[in-house]
């Protein structure tokens, strides 16, 4: 680049410096040499009288000097400017073909100053813009292969609420396989399920089912607006969530039936041991060791009673009946049931839950805390109120829970307990969001679990 630059303003420095060179002799020829003494010799020797003057002034010199040099200051500046203009007009059809779209323009030039570099830049950029624009070629043709051939129905409006883009699920969905393009979305909802009309009204992601094609169907709403090339849009997509829950709900059912039929076997099969042992003791007349026999079976009847009762509740659980809740009695009622310190101050305004399901919530909980290991000193409860909500938590000293138990262990009949049914944590998910709530659990940076639970303040 310094030897471009350099090179260019060495012929500029040339080019003025043989400007000015002749300026100087052209004046020089004028008042002094040979001008005059050509005009003299005109006069004496031939006779001819031009009116010029023998010698000129300082002023008319000057004067003669312009006039001389002006064809050659214009044919200089001609000779300075050409390349430069040659080069301007070019870059602003290079610039005209850009704004178009069209990439292709290069400009052809073999110079070796920096107008030469200026110009090999341009083309190295004209280069890879048509690299640029071929690779982005090829990627939107990729996604939109993808997007195309996704089962999520994708639909995009202007807005104006009219189609510029939907996909072959879309197609299918809206309009019997047909182009969307250019229609009022209103339109084509006209004839859809009213469940989905109100859903898409609605403007937010929505779970919803609906009656299509003689059967159910379970469909997952998201509605996202952004601006596209500067124009407001919106986009939808409507993912059939049927199968999904399907698949969900039998992995669920056999989860459970691993779990039942396991617990069934580790009561049955002693039961029925102690039972054959019981008959085998009353025939032979050894009465005495036929209460601890019955004993027994009672005890892994009850167990197993336990149970089942469990998973009654937790599939038989009531609406929560929220009533204001005054702090100090509720905190001496939990208290009779299960230990654990309050943490900070305890708020002034009443809580607003069932406070039988909460209790219920919070002995679990804090059941866990003193189950993990933690010292009894070091389970805690604490209360705030945060805006319109209150967080409940619950925390303790154990070791935590991995990254992998933290993401299932709110899941029915997930247990890392070896008698434990899975239902505790799931319960209290269960009823916290049966309040409008919800429940979060995370490892303390101490070490130790909290679990977080952030209720309304009173009715929504």
């Amino acid at each position: 680049m310094l030897r471009g630059l350099s090179s260019l303003e060495s012929r500029m420095v040339l080019l003025l410096s043989l400007a000015g060179l002749s300026g100087v002799l052209v004046y020089a020829g004028v008042t002094q040499w040979p001008l005059p003494q050509l005009l003299v010799w005109l006069h004496n020797d031939l006779g001819i009288d031009l009116g010029a003057p023998a010698h000129f002034s300082f002023y008319g010199g000057l004067i003669i000097s312009v006039i001389l040099l002006l064809p050659l200051a214009l044919w200089l500046g001609h000779r300075v400017m050409s390349p430069i203009t040659k080069l301007l007009r070019a870059l602003e059809g290079a610039v005209a073909s850009y704004r178009d779209g069209d990439f292709s323009f290069s400009i052809a030039a073999d110079r070796r100053d920096e107008l030469g570099e200026l110009i090999r830049m341009h083309n190295a950029l004209g280069q890879t813009l048509r690299e640029q624009r071929q690779n982005l070629a090829q990627r939107e043709l990729l996604l939109d292969t993808v997007v195309q051939n996704t089962p999520v129905a994708l639909v995009l409006t202007d807005a104006s609420d009219r189609v510029t883009y939907a996909n072959i699920a879309a197609r299918h969905l809206f309009n019997e396989g047909r182009t969307l393009h250019g229609l009022s979305f209103a339109e084509l909802l006209s004839d859809s399920p009213e469940a989905l009309r109100r859903a898409v009204d609605g403007g937010e992601d929505a779970l919803l089912t609906v009656e299509m094609d003689g059967g159910e169907e379970t469909f997952h709403l998201s509605q996202r607006s952004f601006r596209l090339q500067g124009r407001p849009h919106r986009l939808r997509l409507f993912r059939r969530m049927t199968r999904e829950l399907s698949r969900q709900e039998v992995a669920t059912w056999k989860r459970v039936i691993r779990v039942i039929s396991h617990e069934l076997n580790n009561s049955l099969a002693p039961i029925s041991s102690l039972a054959h042992s019981g008959a085998e003791l009353a025939r032979r007349g050894d009465t005495s060791r036929l209460p601890g026999v019955f004993a027994t079976i009672g005890e892994r009847a009850r167990h197993l009673h336990g149970f089942i009762a469990g998973y009654a509740s937790f599939a038989k659980l009531p609406a929560p009946q929220p009533v204001a809740i005054a702090w100090k009695a509720f905190l001496e009622a939990l208290s009779l049931h299960c230990q654990f310190k309050v943490s900070g101050h305890i708020p002034e305004q009443p809580g607003w839950f069932d406070a039988g399901q909460i209790e219920q919530v919070l002995i679990n909980l804090i059941k866990n805390a003193h189950e993990s290991g933690s010292a009894d000193d070091e389970v805690s409860l604490s209360l705030t109120v945060i805006a319109r909500d209150l967080r409940i938590e619950v925390a303790d000293r154990g070791p935590g829970m991995s990254e992998t138990v933290l993401a299932q262990a709110l899941l029915p009949f997930y247990s890392t307990k070896r008698s434990g049914t899975g239902l505790g944590l799931a319960l209290a998910r269960e009823i916290v969001e049966a309040h409008g709530g919800r429940i979060a659990l995370a490892n303390r940076e101490e070490g130790g679990l909290r679990v977080s639970l952030l209720l309304p303040l009173g009715p929504k």
